[in-house]
């Protein structure tokens, strides 16, 4: 076990850190703390094309919103995601093959989108907009919005797009946690409750909505500020357990996970700020 001191300094948290807490503490220590790489993602890869897509759509005059122009926008996205991603790419794809019916499932997302909206009517206020905001505590919240609509009222929505599939009811909750983050950041950005809070599952046009009130917000505050004691705590005893659940299948780290038989390597020294 490591000692006090060699623990790391937890100063800010992101939505998907903190569910990375919650799923499994180790999981976070390997993410966060060590930093250890991971194989790409065919899924994560599309869902970063779509999501540039979207933002580069919404940048061009109201009438030309239309799916043929979503669709022309895909090669030359791709293309710049391909020079910056060129490693995961590699990984990924063997034959252009691959990468063409890759394509066309994305293709079909940005499709579907158009089923859910009309982007011709809407003029987003921000569009992947990344928040970095300190509450008294101390603690930074940080993220990536993707939407931020503001209607004549003066009510303000966030949108978030998901290109999976929406969860079954029982399963909604790290979808929700995620969406309720942003939108305590948001609030503690601008001293307002977001009206509505939104997520579009592109997968299959599912779409999650919350009215939250001040007083669901400052619930969700509370949790926050409880899961980053919780890794203070486990950082400062060095014991990042594993916590096994079905998605352990899909971890990149069984080999280094006890409940394997791996063992996780040294922490890294000196111990980092997170």
């Amino acid at each position: 076990m490591d000692s006090p001191d060699d623990a790391p300094v937890i100063r800010a948290l992101s939505p998907s850190r903190a569910a990375d807490f919650l799923q499994c503490p180790l999981l976070f220590r390997f993410r966060a703390i060590d930093r250890l790489p991971e194989r790409p993602s065919a899924a994560a890869l599309r869902g970063t094309l779509v999501h540039s897509v979207l933002e580069r759509l919404f940048e061009l005059p109201a009438e030309t919103r239309t799916p043929r122009t979503a669709l022309s926008l895909v090669e030359p996205q791709w293309e710049q995601l391909r020079s910056s991603h060129a490693e995961a790419a590699a990984a990924l794809f063997s034959t252009e093959q691959e990468v063409a019916d890759w394509l066309a499932q994305a293709r079909t997302l940005l499709e579907r989108y158009f089923e859910m909206e009309q982007p011709q009517r809407l003029e987003p206020r921000e569009r992947e907009l990344r928040l970095d905001v300190t509450l008294q505590s101390g603690l930074r919240l940080r993220g990536y919005l993707d939407r931020i609509d503001v209607a004549a009222t003066g009510q303000i929505r966030i949108v978030d797009y998901k290109t999976g599939k929406s969860p079954r009811p029982r399963f909604e909750d790290k979808a929700r946690f995620q969406i309720f983050f942003y939108a305590v950041m948001l609030w503690r950005e601008l001293g307002e409750v977001p009206a509505r809070l939104q997520l579009m599952y592109l997968g299959d046009g599912g779409v999650r909505w919350y009215d939250p009130t001040e007083q669901e917000l400052r619930a969700a505050e509370s949790e926050i500020l409880g899961i980053w004691r919780d890794i203070e705590d486990t950082a400062r005893s060095g014991s990042w357990h594993p916590r096994p659940s079905k998605l352990c299948g899909w971890c990149d780290h069984q080999a280094l996970c006890p409940e394997f038989g791996g063992t996780p390597p040294p922490l890294p020294q000196p111990a980092p700020a997170l």
